[in-house]
């Protein structure tokens, strides 16, 4: 444990309270690597993702944040850039126009350590549970360093913490880690180039299939952000979207 801010929220402040309260349980915690890197890639249902699979993983994991935790204005601002710092979170501007050279050069130094970085695929958290389409940004850094994905299921962390809540409620939260996908292999049987987009496109929707997979809740062929934004604008669901049943 690198970060004795990490060890303190993990082993006191937080973690033992998150244990008693949700009773999280983790499966496949072999399929994580003892050492070295590894991309950790998860489906984002919750806020509290970035609590629940810390604390069931035996090693430190570094996430990218969003950049407005580390600028806010006022007391809440700066409690929420020394948290993220405290914790090893690493911001990241994803509006940016060198977005995807930011995630790569981020990702790069964490691997390059020796570490587990942590990504969402799908960019911002699912509107109802479903699995979204992925950005490729996690497929562009898994080629370019060789480093294999590991899958990462977050399930049951909506009922625990739903969008707009902040104080977890009373749910069980189940972690499910899946086999590690070695990125180059993928995409040669695949007859691709890596470093494609083609490439890139098929490895990222082979993920969120496997995350699919391992949560049994079914995918959606869109990105999440543009289905919340169809929602909050009081559009409903775009066509092809809609929840079954």
């Amino acid at each position: 444990m690198k970060n004795n801010w990490y060890w303190f929220f993990k082993y006191v402040l937080v973690g033992p309270f998150l244990r008693v309260y949700n009773r999280p349980k983790i499966d496949g915690k072999e399929n994580i690597p003892a050492e070295g890197p590894a991309i950790m890639a998860s489906n984002h249902q919750a806020v509290m993702d970035s609590f629940y699979f810390p604390l069931l993983c035996p090693r430190q994991l570094t996430f990218p944040a969003k950049a407005e935790y580390f600028t806010s204005p006022g007391l809440k601002g700066k409690f929420q850039k020394w948290f993220f710092t405290s914790v090893g979170q690493v911001p990241l501007d994803r509006t940016a126009d060198n977005a995807m050279d930011s995630l790569m050069n981020t990702a790069k130094s964490v691997l390059g350590r020796g570490d587990l970085f942590g990504i969402y695929p799908e960019g911002s958290r699912s509107p109802d549970g479903r699995i979204y389409k992925g950005k490729t940004g996690m497929a562009y850094v898994a080629m370019e360093t060789g480093v294999r994905i590991i899958p990462v299921a977050m399930i049951g962390s909506r009922n625990a913490n739903p969008i707009g809540s902040w104080f977890p409620r009373p749910a069980k939260v189940r972690v499910k880690i899946g086999t590690p996908i070695d990125p180059l292999k993928f995409v040669a049987d695949k007859g691709l180039e890596a470093g494609s987009h083609e490439a890139a496109r098929q490895l990222t929707d082979h993920v969120m299939f496997t995350l699919a997979d391992l949560t049994g809740e079914p995918y959606v062929d869109a990105y999440s952000k543009d289905v919340k934004d169809s929602l909050e604008a009081g559009h409903g669901f775009p066509k092809g979207t809609e929840p079954r049943g």
